[in-house]
């Protein structure tokens, strides 16, 4: 199975016991401020989202990089696998939020983002019109620091 890069997020200040709960269940975690970060498959999502008290959710972490630009933000967003996670027909909102960083406008980034995964997928699926967006809700979260 896929292994992913995994974070727990919790409310401020109740982080460590997520970790610790983590731990206990076996995982390797970082801890920072609100966010454990784990390693797992879709064995692990389940089994965390299932026993986890103290987590607000799970996600899975795409793609990390440096985009200093908005082609930069474009490129790099592109080059992740979307299609390894999300169906031709998926309904992907993307969220955003941007704390000291050189992009600035978060509308933008969302419009962005949403183009690139929508070339992506357009291209693995092989579409040249739109996708239909009729399936699961998969939400994306871009977060700009």
């Amino acid at each position: 199975m896929t292994k992913y890069k995994l974070v727990a997020t919790a409310a401020a200040g109740i982080e460590a016991l997520v970790g610790k709960e983590l731990r206990n269940m076996g995982y390797e975690v970082q801890v920072e401020n609100g966010k454990t970060f784990f390693e797992g498959d879709d064995y692990d999502i389940a089994r965390t989202n299932i026993w986890l008290r103290t987590a607000d959710r799970i996600k899975i972490i795409m793609g990390q990089f440096t985009a200093k630009t908005f082609d930069s933000l474009f490129e790099q967003t592109k080059a992740i696998p979307w299609e390894k996670i999300l169906p031709v027909d998926a309904e992907f909102p993307v969220s955003g939020k941007s704390v000291k960083s050189t992009l600035h406008s978060v509308p933008n980034c969302q419009s962005i983002v949403k183009k690139a995964i929508v070339n992506r997928l357009s291209e693995a699926y092989h579409r040249r019109t739109h996708l239909p967006e009729t399936g699961a809700l998969y939400p994306i979260e871009v977060a700009i620091l």
